[in-house]
């Protein structure tokens, strides 16, 4: 194993005093002050985040839409130019091999985005994939930082930033004041153009913007400076899992792996089993057998949210277990996945996979946290939904 890679953003974080942590092959800010703190600043006004370390993939050429129909579950070609679209790459059997977000930033050209863990996996997946297209792949993720700005004031410091501004000749077309969620359009720091994205991993509004790796720097001071007055904090890893836990977010190695299909995640929503080819006819991807047949059968696990209604949380890989007679574990029926004490609700929460006859809304049932059964009751998810304006 080779030495964790760093991040164009690195020096700001060790001067911030951020505690550093392994993550994805790459050394990345864990938290700079608390977890509670720096959660609670993004539900209450915004966070900063290094995103530096997720994959970029450019996919270009005249055949870019239809090859990604072929290589996700995904309908991309059905996404509108400056839109976005979350998807997934499966393999034959349907397992998921990372879960994507993708972005079509001009005519022929689509932006890839992958987790950090599995962005070599997923190059070389896109690679294998494309026989019979006219279109060529880039690792565009050295050159750049990906920085994010997450909150319900996330907005009004973008607007405030220093040397960030409107450019309408690379907006596509789209106001600032007019980006829709998902959607994404080009901006100006400092001259340099920038892609800012209305996306998210926090349940929050939020913006995530791709920057020259060489401007990154003075992006973000420029950001931390605007957002100073309007409350926002540099944010870690933990809130950001526990931010996205809340949300009722999957995170790949734990809701999403190889031995999980779509449905089972309830993703099943992502799959379009309705693309068609010019004439009609079921357009085939990657997987599209397998998760055409899963669609119809059972499942055998189905992932559900877990509230606690004690205080000790469920940790990942706790045993889910049937309710017994005292603190003595029962039965068990499924695992958890990701499990925390909310910040925001007050009591914990947890998703899980367990086996369909316990996955009823309201069912109770425990969780054996180092052998004492702690109770927990199925709930829908997400378990946080950000207020509307």
């Amino acid at each position: 194993m080779g030495e964790d890679r760093k991040t164009p953003l690195h020096h700001e974080h060790v001067a911030l005093g951020a505690s550093m942590t392994p993550f994805g092959g790459w050394l990345m800010p864990l938290r700079y002050t608390s977890d509670l703190a720096e959660h609670r600043a993004v539900r209450e006004a915004a966070g900063l985040f290094d995103l530096s370390h997720m994959g970029n993939i450019n996919v270009t050429g005249p055949d870019a839409a239809a090859f990604l129909d072929h290589a996700l579950v995904g309908y991309i070609s059905k996404v509108r130019e400056m839109g976005a679209r979350y998807s997934m790459i499966c393999a034959e059997d349907g397992s998921v091999l990372d879960d994507l977000i993708v972005y079509h930033v001009a005519p022929g050209e689509y932006s890839v985005i992958a987790n950090a863990s599995n962005a070599e996996l997923v190059l070389a997946k896109l690679q294998e994939r494309t026989t019979g297209f006219d279109v060529a792949l880039k690792d565009v993720q050295a050159g750049q930082a990906l920085i994010a700005v997450q909150g319900p004031r996330a907005a009004e410091i973008m607007l405030a930033t220093a040397g960030l501004a409107e450019d309408a000749e690379i907006s596509g077309g789209t106001a600032f004041a007019d980006l829709k969620y998902y959607a994404c359009m080009g901006m100006r720091f400092e001259g340099v153009p920038v892609l800012v994205g209305r996306t998210g991993y926090t349940g929050e509004d939020g913006f995530e913007i791709w920057v020259p790796a060489d401007q990154a720097v003075a992006l973000w001071r420029a950001l931390l400076v605007a957002g100073e007055p309007l409350g926002l904090v540099p944010a870690g890893l933990s809130a950001r899992d526990s931010l996205r836990l809340e949300a009722g977010m999957p995170l790949y190695g734990h809701e999403l792996d190889t031995t999980t299909t779509p449905f089972e995640a309830g993703m099943g929503r992502v799959v379009r089993l309705d693309k068609v080819t010019d004439d009609g006819s079921p357009l085939p991807f990657v997987g599209r057998a397998a998760l055409a047949a899963r669609k119809g059968s059972a499942p055998a696990r189905v992932l559900v949210g877990l509230r606690g209604e004690g205080k000790r949380p469920a940790r990942a890989d706790h045993d889910v277990v049937l309710r017994a007679e005292g603190t003595t574990p029962g039965t068990v029926v499924g695992k958890v996945t990701s499990g925390a004490p909310s910040p925001t609700l007050g009591y914990p929460v947890a998703m899980a996979y367990v086996t369909p006859e316990v996955s009823a809304e309201g069912t109770k049932l425990a969780v054996d946290v180092r052998g004492r059964a702690e109770p927990f009751v199925v709930v829908p998810m997400p378990f946080y939904r950000r207020p509307q304006n």
